[in-house]
């Protein structure tokens, strides 16, 4: 959750997670300090207070997906840039593939300010768009609605999984899938695009006083691309070298 204001909000956000067999409430510079402790929010957790009082405060919207490899920004406005588009029930189905691929990986859903939402600059740090396709003549949830049907969804995409995994064992021999070059999780990511920056600045690629809209286009196209890790340090290192080049 962005920046959230509302304790009971953040309570009930709390309480659908548990509903859905969710453990992890991240909660990005709310409006004010302690806003687990609040009366509201306790009260609106109701029975959810573990789920609560686990949750964890960021100061910045980049620590906010810490070690998160796969991301999606849900949005109820459609955007002119950013990243590729998905319904919540594609969001679930995707992030049910790559757990099967990568379970001990970490999947987050960001949710935006009670009033305005995510901005393109915090979408820009998530990897998809996601939306939930509720009355188009009516489509604002309460962000805790939107969590319930969020969660819903990636639990029911779960469970489904299992279902066809239980039904399947016996019918083949199990072949293990060749190990595979795990993904870079976002903090990763956003050191490779300060690197990045500092490079194409120092070859006079972009301004330095005006960086934002190229640097933004380049986010856009990393996230989109789902770094591994080696991708992540072979830039790094092209990123080196540039600049020990420039500085000869």
């Amino acid at each position: 959750m962005t920046n959230p204001s509302h304790p009971g909000n953040v309570g009930a956000a709390a309480r659908a997670l548990k509903n859905m067999g969710f453990e992890q409430l991240r909660l990005i510079k709310p409006r004010f300090e302690h806003i687990t402790q609040h009366e509201e929010a306790i009260a609106f957790a109701s029975g959810a207070q573990d789920v609560l009082a686990a949750s964890r405060e960021f100061e910045t919207f980049s620590d906010g997906l810490e070690g998160v490899t796969l991301s999606f920004a849900l949005t109820a406005r459609p955007r002119d840039i950013g990243p590729n588009c998905l319904s919540i029930r594609e969001a679930a189905q995707l992030t049910q593939r790559h757990l099967e691929e990568n379970p001990s990986h970490q999947v987050a859903v960001v949710f935006g300010t009670e009033r305005t939402g995510l901005s393109n600059e915090q979408i820009s740090h998530c990897h998809y768009i996601c939306y939930i396709p509720a009355n188009p003549e009516y489509s604002s949830l309460n962000v805790a609605q939107a969590m319930q049907l969020a969660a819903w969804e990636m639990r029911y995409a779960l469970i489904e999984d299992n279902k066809s995994a239980a039904q399947q064992k016996g019918k083949a021999l199990d072949f293990s899938p060749p190990p595979q070059d795990p993904l870079a999780p976002q903090e990763q990511v956003e050191a490779l695009l300060t690197h990045w920056q500092d490079a194409l600045e120092s070859i006079e690629f972009i301004d330095p006083k005006r960086p934002k809209k190229t640097m933004l286009k380049m986010r856009h196209w990393l996230m989109r691309s789902r770094l591994t890790q080696n991708e992540c340090d072979m830039m790094r290192g092209v990123c080196t070298q540039i600049l020990k080049n420039v500085k000869k």
